[in-house]
């Protein structure tokens, strides 16, 4: 009951934080959204309380802001935006989750696999919605939008996300471990 009331919890100040973080970064109109905000409390909800907490935050986030704010515009934007932040959460939590060794080099191993999982249901999402309006979605588009345009928000996560889970693991709050004791992995 404790573990359920702490994530739910913790999931409900992602949540707050991916509501107001894009706020603050959407000062500097043209850096402001390459930084990807809304993608660090989704990325770091399901390092830390799990896939199923990361996936459903990730989903729900982009509607939320998108009613509240009116940012992200709902079609196609938040929609897209929902299933790729949504396979960051489910991504992130499933592989860092079941890892061997919780560390920094499995923490980065999830968070590069996150990065490319979302990218490309992002760019799925985006072909299927364009396409029932009639538009397309061209490889272009897909470069552009995934790769070129997110770089800085890219940089931001692979520092900071690691930055934060080695604060994390330093004060107690997350602490890296493995799955195994030792008298298992000994050599013979």
């Amino acid at each position: 009951m404790y573990k359920t009331t702490k994530k739910l919890t913790l999931s409900a100040m992602f949540i707050a934080v991916g509501m107001v973080l894009p706020l603050l970064t959407g000062q500097i109109q043209q850096i402001g959204s390459t930084f990807l905000p809304m993608h660090l409390p989704v990325i770091l909800c399901g390092l830390i309380c799990g896939w199923q907490y990361g996936a459903l935050i990730g989903f729900i986030l982009p509607f939320l802001r998108s009613v509240t704010f009116g940012m992200p515009p709902l079609f196609p934007t938040a929609i897209a935006m929902a299933f790729e932040l949504a396979t960051y959460g489910l991504v992130i939590g499933l592989i860092y989750g079941r890892s061997h060794w919780q560390c920094v080099i499995s923490l980065y191993r999830s968070l590069i696999a996150a990065m490319l999982a979302g990218r490309i249901v992002w760019g799925i999402v985006q072909i299927v919605l364009l396409g029932l309006i009639g538009k397309s979605f061209t490889w272009q588009m897909f470069i552009a939008g995934a790769l070129l345009n997110a770089v800085p928000g890219i940089v931001v996560q692979l520092t900071l996300i690691p930055t934060i889970m080695v604060a994390l693991n330093r004060t107690g709050l997350v602490i890296f471990q493995r799955k195994q004791p030792l008298e298992n992995l000994a050599v013979r």
